[in-house]
């Protein structure tokens, strides 16, 4: 164990890291249904928009290279129907690429129809958010390079802007600063929507991890009791075999055949039968098994949830009062849930990590709260990193120390899920506190419920 630094990040521990890891991003991030779809509609909107300012508003429009470049559109969305019949996913170069088109595509039409004179020219700022909001960075990137290298090249040449008899031209300031409006709309758009998109990504894996996590230690509650179960009902029949096997033995002559089969079977009976009181054990004290409709007082579920964290080099300083001592609050018992057993084991896992020697957990209850206290004597935690912990993936400009804050994450998520707020402080001699708080309550509800 490396000696802790002289401050703290947010760690995550090879047991949270490892069994709740979350894949990276799909390398096939959109449907071609979608984009075909898109398509379709731009399609429509075109061949509408160019009848409507041709046959409409009288407007010379020249529709034969107009249609051409429509008619690519169409003639790409029947391939690809025709092609790919089911359902599929794009990659990301394939996604990108008809993306591309779809770019070159709506700049050429453009060029035919007054470049950035024409006010549908803001529809070149469409493909780039769409990208940021599916695609990586880089490709992202690809795109608004080729889409200012678009509006470049239609700021100097283009057809004229259909007009009536005599032209219409915009001043050379005008295009100018709708190629400034452009580019910097395409950059800023590209930026804005890949990192809100990034951000819903991230949460939604760290909220998979959270549902993981949970699933899991319900898992362990539920073959915990199957344990408890098959012990109870396999005991009965195993001591029977134990008997007659008993008797058996002593009716056979010592020169008998069997005798040496008949003396593997009684050993074999009582090893199973040890076996058998073992996980019996172990589902009675609750050290391996976490049933959900176990009933525990507060200072012996903290210790549960503690226990699979200890290490030799930390030592866990339990203790338990009210929390003012005029208080006569009996202490209270909680339903052993999932949720609370581990929350509070991530966080204590998280003190273990930086701890120096000591561990301290205190549980305090008065008549309206229940309080669980974690403190640790480590370096504590960084500002920066109390600043964003309990978000998912900090990053490493928030966490130099490197690590994502998961473990954390799925501790909080889970904790408030069972109704508690959870805090996160520095202690003034060093040492991070971590205190979680219930309406006493809310938590003794679910008591009465599982006794109904």
């Amino acid at each position: 164990m490396n000696a802790p630094s002289s401050s703290r990040a947010i760690d995550d521990t090879p047991s949270v890291s490892s069994a709740y890891a979350i894949a990276p991003p799909a390398t096939d991030p959109v449907r071609l249904r979608t984009l075909t779809l898109i398509r379709w509609v731009a399609i429509g909107g075109q061949v509408l928009t160019l009848l409507v300012v041709h046959y409409g508003f009288g407007f010379p429009v020249p529709l034969a290279p107009a249609f051409s470049v429509v008619g690519a559109s169409l003639l790409l969305n029947l391939i690809v129907m025709s092609g790919h019949p089911t359902p599929v996913r794009l990659g990301e170069r394939s996604a990108a690429a008809f993306l591309a088109f779809d770019i070159m595509q709506l700049a050429a039409l453009l060029y035919l129809t007054g470049g950035l004179e024409n006010p549908f020219s803001f529809l070149l700022l469409a493909p780039v958010a769409v990208s940021a909001t599916i695609l990586s960075i880089r490709s992202t990137i690809a795109l608004c390079v080729l889409s200012v290298a678009s509006i470049t090249l239609l700021a100097v040449r283009h057809y004229p802007l259909p007009w009536a008899t005599g032209g219409f031209t915009m001043p050379r300031e005008y295009v100018l600063g709708t190629w400034v409006a452009l580019a910097v709309g395409i950059v800023f758009f590209a930026i804005y929507t890949w990192r809100v998109a990034e951000e819903a990504r991230r949460m939604a894996n760290a909220l998979t991890a959270s549902q993981l996590a949970l699933a899991r230690e319900q898992q362990l509650a539920a073959l915990g009791g199957l344990a408890a179960a098959a012990a109870h009902e396999l005991g009965s029949p195993l001591g029977t075999i134990a008997v007659v096997s008993g008797e058996i033995a002593r009716d056979l002559p010592e020169d008998s055949p069997i005798s040496e089969d008949v003396r593997l079977l009684m050993s074999e009976t009582a090893r199973c039968r040890d076996i058998l009181a073992e996980l019996s054990a172990r589902s009675d004290d609750g050290e391996d098994r976490t049933s959900p409709f176990a009933l525990l007082p507060l200072h012996a579920l903290v210790q549960a949830a503690a226990e699979r964290h200890h290490q030799d080099h930390v030592t866990f300083s339990f203790e338990r009062m009210p929390s003012r001592e005029d208080d006569t609050s009996p202490e209270p018992i909680l339903v052993r849930s999932p949720e609370i057993v581990h929350g509070i084991g991530n966080i204590i896992q998280n003190a273990v990590q930086f701890a120096r020697s000591t561990v301290s957990i205190s549980s305090c209850w008065d008549a309206e709260t229940i309080r669980v206290s974690i403190r640790d004597d480590g370096p504590g935690f960084r500002q920066v990193v109390l600043e964003h912990i309990g978000e998912p993936y900090i990053s490493s400009r928030a966490n130099p120390g490197g690590h994502m804050g998961l473990g954390i994450f799925i501790a909080k998520t889970l904790l408030q899920r069972s109704g508690a707020t959870v805090a996160f402080e520095n202690a003034r001699k060093g040492g991070a506190i971590v205190d979680i708080e219930w309406r006493r309550a809310q938590l003794e509800a679910k008591k009465l419920e599982l006794s109904a």
